[in-house]
């Protein structure tokens, strides 16, 4: 191996690092406001990639399909919740949040898509399509178990993930897609190529963590999700709904989930079931930071990538066997430093 190779290889782990990255802090997000390891988060980031795929081609996704079957289940539970609770005041509301605005965003890809949108515009509905994805997951499939133990919840999750991959076969085929390219640029940096696409990952990746930082320390939402992190009962005690910040950290998550999508869709190969890899990656990466830091996260997910970088060019067969190999050190370490105590249910 050259210094150049070296240079290369470290520069494509960068950048593979920065997808890694953003997949990761959603990953934390998720986690520290739910108590959800939400394993179908890669999925949501091929299923943008794809859906991105069918938009190009001119096609409706079968993700539009799903958001209106989600919606309507996410409405009748909603309501039936609130029938029962005689909340009978928040039904509109609840209508609104779970069955119009969804039913929205469809509609608005649907008439969008008559006119052959340019590809920004694409991007963007892409997005907003995937976006209530995770969120109505969320209330039908975990709100009636948010209570639970963590372990049942990573099952749970697990469980979602594979039917997600099922629904993904049946929506978009067997068949692999990249997107076009979202930019032809390239520079030279010290004697090393590096693509536009790369430079667009890792200002991505920079630009959403720095948003990220200033929504949690200077908006009142961000600091509602950062109480409720910290303490879910104390958060309740004052007047912040669990529920509603569980939605917000789903709709922040899906979306970095989704550009991680668009951005790694020009380079790589998306199959249906290729988030499985991508969030477990990603996984690997927020466990460095002990799925509550999101700096730790950020730094173990751009780790992650440069090994993988350089595994694949000693073994490209073995590459993933190598990353995956770090969990059990890494587990290890967190299970000997941390301070271990039952866990504690609320009611």
């Amino acid at each position: 191996m050259t210094a150049d190779i070296a240079a290369i290889l470290a520069i494509d782990g960068i950048a593979t690092g920065a997808v890694y990255a953003l997949v990761a802090i959603g990953t934390v997000l998720i986690f520290t406001v739910t108590r959800v390891i939400f394993i179908p988060f890669g999925d949501i980031a091929a299923f943008t990639a794809l859906t991105l795929a069918a938009l190009d081609a001119k096609q409706l996704p079968g993700t539009a399909g799903l958001v209106v079957v989600l919606a309507c289940m996410a409405c009748v539970m909603e309501v039936a919740s609130l029938a029962r609770a005689r909340e009978l005041r928040a039904v509109p509301k609840a209508v609104l949040g779970y069955l119009v605005l969804p039913l929205i965003v469809v509609g608005i890809v649907w008439l969008t898509m008559r006119f052959n949108p340019p590809m920004p515009v694409r991007i963007v509905l892409a997005l907003l399509l995937i976006m209530p994805i995770s969120p109505l997951l969320d209330r039908i499939v975990f709100r009636p178990i948010a209570d639970a133990s963590v372990l049942l919840l990573l099952t749970v999750s697990v469980a979602l993930h594979f039917a997600l991959v099922g629904l993904g076969l049946l929506f978009f085929g067997p068949e692999g897609v990249r997107t076009e390219p979202l930019t032809s640029m390239a520079i030279e940096i010290a004697g090393v190529h590096v693509s536009g696409q790369t430079v667009l990952i890792l200002t991505a990746a920079l630009v959403f963590s720095g948003l990220l930082f200033l929504f949690f320390d200077f908006t009142l939402i961000g600091k509602a999700l950062r109480a409720t992190a910290l303490n879910r009962t104390g958060a309740r005690l004052m007047g912040i709904r669990p529920a509603r910040a569980g939605t917000v950290a789903y709709l922040l998550g899906s979306l970095m989930a989704g550009v991680s999508g668009i951005l790694i869709a020009p380079v790589n190969t998306i199959f249906y079931d290729s988030g499985f890899l991508l969030g477990l990656k990603a996984f690997v990466g927020a466990i460095v930071g002990g799925m509550a830091s999101y700096p730790g996260a950020a730094l173990g997910a751009f780790g992650v990538g440069i090994i993988e970088s350089f595994a694949s060019f000693q073994s490209s067969t073995l590459k993933d066997v190598i990353v995956f190999s770090l969990l059990i050190p890494i587990l290890l370490w967190r299970s000997l430093a941390s301070q271990h105590s039952e866990e504690e249910v609320e009611e």
